[in-house]
């Protein structure tokens, strides 16, 4: 049905690699990387400045995309489209912008505790800074959300929730729209942030239908390149917070006894942008709108089907985020081996997977593992790479006893 995608991807036409690290960053198809190259060789020009041809082309392409993303995300208006380095710094953006402009000491954010590092850290470095009062969400045995304990979390000094769309760890999809809900149903004031940076790859997300105020993303796990992202947030909310940075662009007016600044998206992206990259994002958006997500949904599942049997055919691994709602990542131990020894020998036999905690170390604590081994599928994803993961793992067994 969809065999001929890995022949899209230069890096994988060989065959010789069973890829199978996409959580953590995607390969890019020849699309994204000509569409790149293109604008590079055939006149590159900085943006929202020159009056010159190559500018003014540049300029429309890279404002394009910013229409296209809020198309990608179902939303009407692409003034709530910020370009971002990565999801990562759209978090912090939040955090820094709206986080010490609208709270105070004593008021209370909940995460859960799947969270990835990026969606931790800039929420204790608030609380080091203004004082407010973290309450995490507590992760179930089957790797799932404790909504009953998250009910009772909310309370009115709650400002805001930040949650993970699907876990990169545990590949566990979190009904979102449902922890919307409850803390809105509460209080309508309280604001919603969904790190969508694995389920934009796998899911058509639809933001209204999420009833979030802010989402991020990041592009080079979305099949395109590095250093971009994107933070959609609600437009009177964003032109409500302050700049994060200041310089270029996100400027109104300067002098020396004060600056004005424009309203959103340009208020949030100083200086130069990664004009490319923001190029590349959008040939990467087009390229899986192409393939349409019905069908990539279809054969990612028909792959995460496949892997699950042959994966719980091998003996002695432990399995993480074993739930009926998830995506194609699996997150495993084996008994009596280190997960470094075995994604060495995987290594050697040409099978990529990651190792260690993928960022989400109090995950790994609750499950009172120091990582786990963890395959996730792309697009490009056939039974071949799954079979050489499996045929690896057996030969791992062997080695380590």
């Amino acid at each position: 049905m969809m065999s001929t995608f890995k022949q899209d991807f230069p890096s994988l036409r060989d065959n010789k690699i069973a890829y199978l690290d996409s959580a953590a960053s995607a390969q890019k198809p020849d699309c994204v990387i000509e569409h790149m190259n293109d604008f590079m060789r055939n006149g590159y020009a900085n943006i929202h400045r020159g009056l010159y041809g190559w500018s003014q082309d540049i300029t429309q392409a890279y404002e394009d995309v910013r229409a296209q993303v809020a198309d990608f995300l179902g939303v009407s208006s692409q003034n709530e489209v910020i370009f971002t380095r990565n999801a990562t710094e759209g978090i912090n953006l939040v955090a820094q912008s709206w986080g010490r402009t609208f709270l105070r000491t004593g008021d209370e954010i909940i995460i859960s505790e799947m969270e990835h590092h990026a969606n931790i850290v800039p929420w204790q470095i608030l609380r080091d800074q203004i004082g407010i009062v973290l309450k995490i969400i507590p992760v179930l045995e089957d790797g799932s959300l404790d909504i009953d304990t998250y009910k009772k979390l909310i309370s009115k000094r709650t400002k805001f929730v930040s949650i993970v769309h699907i876990s990169n760890a545990l590949g566990v999809v979190n009904d979102v729209a449902l922890i919307a809900s409850i803390a809105k149903s509460y209080d309508d004031d309280i604001k919603v942030l969904v790190d969508g940076s694995q389920s934009i790859v796998h899911r058509s997300v639809n933001i209204p239908a999420l009833k979030c105020d802010f989402f991020v993303f990041t592009g080079h796990k979305l099949y395109g390149p590095t250093g971009v992202g994107v933070l959609w947030g609600k437009e009177e909310i964003l032109n409500a917070m302050p700049p994060y940075q200041g310089g270029g662009d996100m400027i109104e007016t300067v002098s020396f006894e004060k600056t004005t600044y424009q309203d959103a998206p340009a208020r949030f992206e100083v200086g130069t942008p990664a004009i490319l990259e923001v190029l590349g994002l959008g040939r990467a958006i087009k390229y899986i709108t192409d393939a349409g997500f019905d069908q990539i949904a279809l054969k990612e599942a028909e792959m995460a089907q496949y892997a699950h049997k042959k994966l719980k055919d091998v003996p002695h691994l432990t399995f993480y985020g074993d739930t009926a709602d998830k995506i194609g990542i699996f997150s495993f131990t084996m008994e009596g081996a280190h997960t470094s020894d075995v994604a060495m020998i995987l290594d050697q036999m040409g099978v990529y997977v990651r190792t260690g905690h993928h960022c989400c170390m109090p995950l790994m604590k609750r499950f009172k593992v120091e990582g786990t081994m963890r395959a996730s599928l792309g697009i490009y994803t056939d039974y071949e790479d799954i079979d050489r993961l499996v045929g690896a793992l057996h030969k791992a067994q062997e080695m380590l006893g």
